[in-house]
């Protein structure tokens, strides 16, 4: 007996199921990096996704549905809404978070050519995300101008396309898109570090640390440096922010060499960026990212994610 129904006289027919599944497949990435940058979360991003899906099956499959011309365009519209609502449930968790909240790490291979590039199952973190500063900056936009700021600045959709997506007129995106645009760039440089260069100083940040030099992490360390340890309450990391050259270093001096010993470390893209893992017995431990000048030449912020459920998904 068929699983497909009958055709009815007074409806085309259904598009067939696993032509709904390929072209959901075939724009999962952007969606799955569209809706991350939206939450910095995986488990939310795969929520919002299963959302996506159950609500593109049922456009398609209800009887009578009109073909979908743009299924981009659609999936995109019906993710973006989706991510927009699921933020009042993100930003209550996160009142009652304990300590530092950072940005759930995507990791990745430190080179394109790395064998494991190719495996599906990373393809997510191929896709377009941005650095975690920038997501931490991102934190502090409305909801509204975050998802303007991610349309167009980072996947370069126009005004009035996104217009059209959240119900607003070209107007008022052009103006949400301004304020997002300018609280950004306040807080970041426009222009980053090589990756050759973020690397370099990864290591020796590392180094440093690991070794107690206190003389150079002080050489390493910006004066206005921030120091972010996300442990969740379950892990290590501070109550509140460090700031401050001189506190930061000498902190990172005398943790580090006693809390090195063991360490297994693995130098790895965590949202794009030349970062470094932290193994302990094999298990991850903690995941390490700096922020540097736009020189390069010292560490401006560093984000330490030791929450484990925040490296659950780390290999």
């Amino acid at each position: 007996m068929s699983d497909t129904p009958p055709r009815s006289p007074e409806a085309p027919a259904q598009e067939p199921a696993d032509a709904v599944t390929q072209a959901f497949a075939e724009h999962r990435e952007l969606l799955f990096s569209l809706v991350y940058n939206m939450l910095a979360s995986v488990a939310d991003t795969e929520d919002v996704l299963q959302e996506t899906w159950l609500s593109w099956t049922a456009r398609n499959r209800a009887p009578g549905a009109e073909p979908i011309e743009n299924p981009r365009a659609y999936l995109v519209r019906i993710a973006m809404n989706a991510a927009l609502a699921h933020r009042a449930t993100v930003t209550r968790r996160r009142e009652t978070y304990v300590g530092p909240w950072l940005p759930e790490p995507l990791v990745g291979p430190l080179s394109a050519d790395a064998p494991e590039a190719a495996d599906a199952a990373d393809a997510a973190v191929r896709a377009e995300s941005v650095s975690m500063a920038l997501l931490v900056v991102l934190e502090t936009l409305t909801p509204l101008e975050r998802g303007v700021f991610v349309l167009h600045e980072v996947f370069g959709y126009a005004h009035t396309e996104i217009a059209e997506m959240l119900g607003r007129t070209p107007a008022a995106i052009r103006q949400l898109a301004h304020r997002a645009r300018e609280h950004v760039h306040a807080r970041r440089p426009r222009y980053e570090a090589a990756p050759h260069v973020r690397q370099q100083v990864t290591e020796r940040f590392l180094a440093a640390t690991l070794g107690g030099d206190l003389d150079a992490l002080l050489e390493i360390l910006a004066p206005d440096v921030t120091l972010w340890g996300d442990g969740g309450g379950k892990a290590a990391g501070g109550l509140q922010p460090l700031q401050g050259r001189n506190k930061v270093a000498r902190l990172l001096a005398a943790l580090g060499p006693a809390s090195g010993n063991g360490f297994d470390i693995a130098y790895r893209r965590v949202n794009g960026d030349p970062s470094a893992l932290l193994f302990a017995g094999g298990t991850p431990y903690a995941v390490l990212v700096l922020d540097l000048t736009p020189d390069g030449g010292q560490v401006r912020g560093i984000y330490a994610v030791s929450n484990p459920d925040k490296l659950s998904h780390v290999g």
